[in-house]
């Protein structure tokens, strides 16, 4: 562009845009402030890429816990953008419980960068499903979201269809992790004409106790999926 115009536009205020973290005014495209970049920077090492706890040193390349040594998960690898703390927990609940729509685009970007294939590449993205009630009280499901822009941008085509909740529960937020495990038992059914044979990546948003994402793994399992790996945008320091 001209320097004439831009200066004009600079004027007008029509080449500045907000961060879509914090709102703060700035120039260029629509991105993080500096500020907000280096607090949403991804965690690339210093974990375990079964449960997601994190090293002291995030410099160390990923590591199985020793937990899940004795005892692994039922998924075969976790994608994990970051801790479940500052300002990525304050976009998460932002996103859930205060309908900031804005702030989608934003989490689909950090999902993406969460995500890093391997050999055995997924076949099919399958976003933890909404019971319809709940759906319809939100308005909307968070994980499908994020699924959707991963799903296209990765090449993987989305399976929202794949699994369904047949039980309703309460929020599992108000349990502590024994009670979410028997609250969520039996809540998910794979359909498996879709993901039986299949290598599948199920997306939530953040992993707690993981008594959901344990439950939709094996009702993955049980419909004949081959591999499952799970992709949240953050794990909550405590398990």
């Amino acid at each position: 562009m001209a320097a004439g115009p831009a200066r004009w536009l600079g004027r007008l205020g029509l080449l500045e845009s907000r961060c879509p973290a914090c709102g703060k005014l700035q120039e260029g495209p629509v991105r993080p402030c500096p500020d907000c970049a280096r607090r949403l920077a991804p965690r690339t090492g210093g974990y375990c890429p079964g449960c997601g706890a994190q090293a002291g040193d995030p410099g160390l390349p990923p590591m199985l816990c020793g937990d899940c040594r004795r005892e692994p998960r039922p998924w075969d690898l976790l994608h994990c953008f970051g801790p479940y703390q500052g300002l990525l927990r304050d976009l998460i609940l932002r996103y859930k419980f205060q309908r900031s729509l804005g702030l989608g685009r934003l989490l689909q970007t950090l999902a993406l960068e969460a995500f890093r294939p391997g050999q055995e590449r997924p076949e099919l993205v399958v976003p933890v499903p909404l019971h319809p009630r709940r759906l319809l009280w939100r308005g909307y499901n968070q994980s499908l979201e994020l699924a959707r822009r991963l799903a296209r941008e990765s090449g993987i085509p989305l399976a929202s269809q794949a699994m369904r909740r047949v039980r309703r529960t309460t929020p599992q937020a108000r349990l502590s992790g024994p009670m979410r495990r028997e609250n969520i038992r039996g809540a998910f059914v794979a359909d498996p004409a879709l993901v039986s044979g299949r290598r599948v990546l199920l997306v939530d948003d953040v992993l707690t106790t993981g008594a959901t994402l344990e439950e939709g793994t094996l009702s993955l399992r049980r419909a004949g999926a081959v591999r499952v790996e799970i992709l949240v945008l953050a794990r909550t320091p405590e398990w």
